[in-house]
C-alpha cells in the first residue's frame, strides 16, 4: 500500500508491523500517547502490560525507532506518557524513556511541554499531593525541524493586543540622559541617539508596546550573552535596545482540563486542546500527522479540523469503530472553528 493510500485512515493491528510498512522521512509529526505502564485496562495484552518498567521502556524504544524512521527530518515526535507509585514510590517513568531516547542518541530532546491539569482526578491518600502534571517529549530528528512558535496559543496574543495602550509623550526620555552622561565615544552616542529616537516612533505608534536600553558602563551587562546576541552589541556599539512586543512568551506549559467524552468506551483520552496546540505548533496545512496508539481517535479528529492529513494506528478493534464514528461525525460538522 502507498503512502497516499494510507492517509487519512485507521489501521487495526500491532503498530509495530504497521510502522514497517510506511516508507523513510514519511510524516511530518509523530504525536501520541502510548498505554501507560500498568495503569489502566486497555483491551487486552501489548504495551502497558509488562512485568517490569524496564520491560516496558525496551518495548516502547521499539516502537520509537520506527517512529524516527518514518520521520521526515523537518518533522518532530510528540510522546505523552504517564507516571506509577508501586509500593508508595513513584518510578519517573516518562522520564526513563527520555532518558533511554537520549542514551541511544535516536532523537534530540527539544522541549517538555507539562501539562497542567485544571482538574486532576483526586485521590485520598494523606500523605501524598494530588498529581497533576504529565510531560509531553517533543523529540526532533535534526535540528531542520519545523517549529511555528507564533501559532502555539496566538489567541493569547490576539486578545492582549487588541487591548494594547500607546506610549505615552515622556517614553524613553531620561535614556537620552544616560547616553549623554555615558563614557561612550561621540559617534557612538550619535549612533545610540539616532536608534532611540526610531524606536520611541515605534512605541507611541503601537507598533511595540514598550522598549529597554542598556548603555555600556551605566547598566549591567546581559546574563548569559553570546557572541551576536546583546552582550556583542553592547561590546561593540556600546548600547543594545531590547524591543518589547507585549506577545505572551511561548512557555513550555500548557494549561488544560482532564477530558471526558460522553459516550468514549476509551478509559484514557488527552485532551483535543492540547493536540490542537501541538499540530499548529510543529506542522501547518496538509502535513501529515501519525499516530501509532490512536486509541479513540483524538489526534486524527483534531488534525481533520486543522486541515492536516492523519494515519493512525490502533490494536483494538472497538477503538478503532468508535473513533471512525468521531471522526465522521467531526466531518459532518462544518465549522471549523479552534477551542479557546
Amino acid at each position: 500500500m502507498s503512502l497516499k493510500e494510507q492517509l487519512n485512515k485507521i489501521h487495526c493491528g500491532d503498530c509495530n508491523e504497521i510502522l514497517q510498512s510506511l516508507p523513510d522521512n514519511s510524516v511530518d509529526l509523530v504525536i501520541t500517547s502510548p498505554p501507560y505502564f500498568q495503569q489502566r485496562d486497555y483491551g487486552g495484552g501489548g504495551i502497558g502490560n509488562e512485568k517490569t518498567v524496564e520491560e516496558y521502556v525496551a518495548n516502547l524504544m521499539q516502537i520509537f525507532k520506527e517512529c524516527v524512521r518514518v520521520t521526515k527530518k523537518t518533522g518532530t515526535l510528540v510522546f505523552n506518557l504517564g507516571d506509577k507509585y508501586i509500593d508508595g514510590n513513584l518510578l519517573l517513568i516518562p522520564f526513563r524513556f527520555a532518558i533511554e531516547v537520549q542514551k541511544l542518541k535516536l532523537a534530540k530532546l527539544i522541549n517538555e511541554l507539562t501539562w497542567v491539569k485544571i482538574n486532576p482526578a483526586p485521590k485520598q491518600c494523606s500523605k501524598k499531593l494530588i498529581p497533576a502534571t504529565e510531560p509531553f517529549f517533543i523529540f526532533s530528528k535534526t535540528d531542520d525541524y519545523c517549529f511555528y512558535r507564533d501559532s502555539f496559543l496566538e489567541y493569547r496574543d490576539n486578545f492582549f493586543n487588541g487591548n494594547k495602550k500607546k506610549a505615552g509623550n515622556d517614553v524613553g526620555k531620561n535614556y537620552f540622559d544616560l547616553i549623554e552622561k555615558s563614557g561612550l565615544s561621540d559617534a557612538q552616542k550619535t549612533l545610540a541617539k539616532k536608534e532611540l529616537a526610531e524606536v520611541i516612533i515605534e512605541a507611541k505608534m503601537g507598533k511595540i508596546e514598550s522598549f529597554r536600553m542598556k548603555i555600556k558602563g551605566i547598566h549591567a551587562l546581559p546574563y548569559g550573552g553570546q557572541a551576536g546576541g546583546r552582550l556583542t552589541q553592547i561590546e561593540t556599539k556600546g548600547f543594545t535596545i531590547i524591543k518589547i512586543y507585549g506577545n505572551s512568551m511561548r512557555r513550555d506549559v500548557i494549561e488544560s482540563c482532564v477530558e471526558t467524552i460522553q459516550g468514549n468506551i476509551h478509559p484514557a483520552i488527552y485532551p483535543e486542546f492540547i493536540i490542537q496546540e501541538l499540530l499548529k505548533l510543529l506542522t501547518k496545512e496538509n502535513n501529515i500527522v501519525l499516530d501509532p496508539f490512536l486509541g479513540s481517535g483524538t489526534t486524527a479528529v483534531v488534525a481533520q479540523r486543522l486541515r492536516r492529513n492523519y494515519i493512525g494506528i490502533e490494536i483494538h478493534a472497538g477503538y478503532v469503530e468508535y473513533a471512525e464514528k468521531r471522526i465522521k461525525e467531526n466531518a459532518n460538522n462544518h465549522t471549523l472553528d479552534l477551542f479557546l
